[in-house]
């Protein structure tokens, strides 16, 4: 890991946040704390009821006040919402400390949805290099180029608009709405499905998102849904890291495959030669990648059909635009 990648992470991950009064302990590996172990048979008990909402509010904004993320694309108070997309669309697939640098960098280059739109196809895909699943490149350019071209470039606060966008689908609107405009919206993502399932439904199995989402809805703090949310997502991720992964009792809970030798991993390695050498054949392609005919063929069509390449006579290239 390079030393500015270390840097980013280490201001990502503070102490303590500095409004908290607090010391910063880790929370217990292994085991509850004497609150989450309250909390669960409170829940156990009396399912959401007023207390127990307090409680868990409680304990959810405790847990941030120590150990609370400050991340890049948060912002304080007043987020940007073109940044909160862009974070929003990196983070479906990727984890955050692998998005904070590449996020960084890629806000450097296209600091709004303008200078997204205008981007060359290249220069698109060299900043997102590192990322993987680079049809949700595509989709974020395509995406700024809507935003510019319907709303003057200024990311509309409603998601029904939101889901218009190309790769936005309803969970994503619902956080871009709650983080980039303070919205309450009611939606699920992975570690706030961690954090109920580990503490309304306690050694329970294949508990589905329908049965999720009423207990979202309850606890949610309408007041301040973006802390809210900021606040839950924090205290699931360190949950992850306390105990093996609640979402693993999630009837929908599916493993990410297997990289080493899929089709993603090719996808990737044509992209990463191309940017390079500009062009190739399939013949060179084959030799430089050193894999089958047949497979490469599948690929590269699948690539032109997806819009990442372009073929010009025997050679396949990247579009210009």
């Amino acid at each position: 890991m390079s030393s500015s990648h270390t840097e980013q992470l280490s201001s990502a991950y503070p102490k303590a946040r500095p409004d908290c009064k607090h010391e910063m302990q880790p929370w217990p590996a292994g085991r509850d704390t004497g609150p989450e172990a309250e909390l669960k048979a409170a829940a156990l008990r009396e399912g959401t009821s007023l207390t127990v909402v307090a409680s868990f509010q409680g304990l959810v904004y405790q847990f941030y006040c120590e150990q609370g993320r400050q991340l890049p694309w948060r912002g304080g108070h007043l987020p940007d919402p073109y940044r909160v997309l862009v974070s929003e669309v990196m983070l479906q697939q990727t984890q955050v400390d692998r998005v904070i640098p590449r996020f960084t960098a890629f806000i450097e280059r296209f600091p709004d949805a303008q200078a997204l739109a205008d981007a060359s196809l290249t220069e698109l895909l060299t900043a997102w290099q590192g990322l993987g699943y680079n049809r949700r490149a595509l989709n974020l350019q395509r995406a700024a180029r809507m935003i510019v071209d319907l709303w003057g470039g200024r990311l509309p606060d409603d998601p029904v608009l939101l889901q218009q966008l190309p790769g936005i689908g309803p969970y994503t609107a619902g956080a871009v709405a709650a983080f980039a405009f303070n919205r309450p919206q009611v939606f699920l993502e992975t570690n706030v499905r961690a954090v109920l399932l580990h503490l309304f439904f306690a050694d329970q199995e294949g508990i589905t998102d329908k049965q999720l989402l009423p207990v979202v809805e309850a606890v949610l703090d309408r007041a301040e849904p973006r802390t809210w949310y900021n606040a839950l997502m924090d205290y699931g991720s360190d949950l992850k890291r306390r105990f093996p992964n609640p979402s693993r009792r999630s009837r929908h809970h599916t493993r990410q495959s297997r990289f080493e030798g899929s089709d993603r991993q090719l996808r990737g390695a044509v992209l990463r030669f191309l940017l390079a050498a500009g062009g190739a054949t399939l013949a060179t392609l084959r030799k430089q990648l050193d894999t089958e005919e047949e497979r490469l063929v599948r690929i590269l069509e699948g690539m032109l059909e997806d819009g990442f390449l372009s073929r010009q006579g025997r050679k396949f290239t990247i579009p210009s635009t």
